[in-house]
């Protein structure tokens, strides 16, 4: 683990507050439909702000340092990806006009920031008490990788959220908008607006990607620091990339077979150092280069594939794969081990 100065800390977490506020206040003052030349700019604006904060890295401390933070943030990236298909469904589930749209995951953003840095407190903590963490993590990873192939044909039922639920009975929800707003009174009444259950839908179902996301990058990555920042920037471009790719991933048909690999091998990987360091010093470890060449190996092959059965299979379309907000099985699926999600 790298020694990781305060104030680098600080620097950081500014960093990540100030790109949050610049881009309510540059990107979202006015609500509108983000179209592809924005959605463009923005992006590819995220992508060069994480790459150069990785440049940084590995120049203020060193090769190892960087590598792992690209690697952390590779994979992040890619499960983020996977985590639009949701984000697409709860925009349509709610009929969330586009112009209402950039806010809504902006806030779900910063809302997930907070528990994932949270999640990361705890889970660094965890692996510095608790030498079997690491075979916890990966077993974890390894459940979701084979709950994700199993259910990759399905797509989410947004109203078995549990905070969705609970929002329901605790106040009525209005079908009008109401200009962007949270909140609203209809006949004297009240309510909350579509916006405010949209919210938190994302909110919610990102605290529950963070379940496998987290413990996948603390495979490439020991580091609580280059664990946060990986999430951070993965995340920050994360609602530029939606308008972006929008169209594309209904076309990404083999995307959760591509992840699950991932996460399979990253779960093995987590094993591995639990047996090496508990165990055995004979058992091998998978270098962190070896990891991020296989994922972007994985990725790559993955989204060729996917277009090219596209191109022979237009009516093809990729669904979401969500383990833990599939619909409803008969009761037999209805007794089956919980899993979690990414």
């Amino acid at each position: 683990m790298i020694d990781i100065p305060m104030w680098a800390w600080y620097a950081t977490i500014g960093l990540v507050v100030f790109l949050l506020v610049f881009d309510f206040f540059v990107a979202v003052r006015k609500p509108h439909a983000v179209g592809l030349r924005e959605a463009t700019f923005w992006s590819v604006f995220y992508i060069a702000i994480a790459i150069g904060f990785g440049l940084v890295v590995w120049w203020l401390a060193g090769p190892t340092a960087g590598t792992e933070y690209f690697a952390g943030w590779v994979v992040e990236k890619s499960l983020s990806v996977d985590n639009l298909f949701v984000f697409v469904i709860i925009m349509a589930r709610f009929s969330v006009p586009p112009q209402y749209q950039h806010e809504i995951l902006l806030f779900g953003i910063a809302a997930a920031l907070v528990l994932r840095a949270i999640f990361i407190a705890i889970g660094a903590a965890a692996i510095s008490l608790f030498s079997f963490t690491f075979l916890l993590f990966g077993l974890v990873l390894l459940w979701t990788a084979l709950q994700l192939i199993r259910h990759r044909n399905e797509d989410p039922d947004i109203e078995d959220n549990f905070l969705v639920r609970s929002a329901r009975k605790l106040m009525p929800v209005s079908t009008d908008f109401h200009g962007g707003k949270l909140f609203a009174h209809e006949n004297g009444q009240r309510v909350m607006t579509p916006v405010l259950l949209a919210f938190i839908a994302i909110g919610s179902t990102d605290l529950l990607f963070a379940l496998d996301s987290i413990p996948a990058v603390f495979g490439v990555t020991r580091d609580p620091f280059l664990v946060f920042a990986a999430n951070a920037f993965a995340l920050l471009g994360l609602r530029a990339l939606f308008f972006l790719i929008e169209g594309l991933l209904e076309r990404l048909v083999y995307l959760s077979i591509g992840l699950s690999v991932i996460l399979a091998f990253i779960g093995v990987k987590l094993i591995l150092v639990f047996l090496h360091e508990d165990i055995s010093k004979s058992v091998p470890e998978i270098p962190t280069p070896l990891s991020l060449g296989v994922i972007l190996l994985v990725l790559a092959a993955t989204t060729v594939a996917s277009l090219l059965h596209v191109r022979k299979h237009p009516e093809d379309k990729a669904k979401a794969g969500r383990v833990s907000l599939r619909r409803r099985q008969p009761q037999a699926d209805e007794d089956e081990a919980p899993s979690t999600t990414h």
